[in-house]
């Protein structure tokens, strides 16, 4: 966490990414990625549940579980699924020390203040590292409806601004400003002295963040906000494609890609290497 602070006080920016397996984990750490979400994204992403709210805490710390063997030096972070900490601060540590315990992160993301406040306050003081979550806030998505960006008025804006100063009070290390206008990310960023961490919330926060099946293009739509570094899903289409072509037209598996017995050894099973076929006797 102290090395997210420093790179806001020395103007850089953070990135942050998230990742739900091993290998992809291992790739984005040895990229030199700042900080790992193991996002409850994964519903969508990985697991095809329609929203985030069917993530399970038995399925966060599978995958948490997975990423944390995957990191030497990244920030691993773990989000708090749906209902892990809404029903009180006695289950949001129960929780949210299993995901730290038994998960392997260093630190988890609780959506939203208000009530939440006195979960990140107690979480912090028992040990537990907090990132903060405003604006749109996935776990709400009922509550929010289609109206994804937040603070679009002066008086929402003000009360995102209240509630990231509250959350920062509470022990917050950083917010994640979520679907926001640019202008009010950057009076949010100005006035706190943790780090903001954006996804759709412009280029003034101290760093951003993206779904990773997101910026890899392995999804078939994307949000506005999302830049598509590669178009994987369109790759790995493909390649299968051929893998499918080349098995059904015996191209695949070649010679290079077989494993072969001494010939005294096939001798003695009784097989004969003629002219290149190998046949039994």
């Amino acid at each position: 966490m102290n090395h997210l602070a420093k790179i806001k006080q020395s103007g850089g920016r953070i990135a942050a990414l998230t990742a739900y397996d091993f290998l992809t984990a291992q790739l984005l750490d040895r990229a030199g990625i700042d900080m790992i979400l193991v996002g409850d994204s994964l519903a969508n992403v990985v697991l095809g549940y329609p929203t985030t709210l069917p993530v399970t805490m038995d399925e966060m710390l599978h995958h948490a579980k997975a990423v944390a063997r995957g990191v030497t030096r990244a920030l691993t972070v773990a989000d708090m699924p749906f209902l892990s900490y809404q029903t009180g601060v006695d289950d949001a540590v129960r929780n949210a020390g299993r995901l730290l315990k038994e998960g392997g992160v260093e630190a988890v993301k609780v959506e939203g203040a208000g009530s939440a406040l006195a979960v990140v306050e107690r979480l912090v003081e028992v040990g537990i590292p907090v990132l903060g979550h405003l604006g749109y806030t996935p776990q709400s998505v009922h509550r929010f409806g289609s109206n994804v960006v937040q603070g679009k008025t002066a008086a929402q804006a003000g009360e995102l601004l209240n509630d990231a100063i509250a959350l920062e009070g509470a022990g917050a290390f950083a917010v994640v400003l979520e679907c926001v206008p640019a202008e009010v990310a950057r009076l949010i960023t100005e006035r706190l002295t943790v780090p903001t961490i954006g996804i759709g919330a412009g280029p003034f926060c101290d760093g951003q963040i993206l779904v990773l099946h997101d910026a890899l293009g392995l999804t078939a739509w994307s949000p506005r906000f999302a830049k598509r570094y590669l178009e994987m899903g369109g790759m790995i289409s493909e390649a299968a494609a051929s893998y499918i072509r080349e098995v059904r037209e015996g191209a695949f598996p070649a010679a290079e890609h077989c494993y072969e017995m001494p010939e005294d050894e096939l001798r003695a099973l009784g097989v004969d290497d003629e002219s290149g076929d190998r046949k039994m006797r």
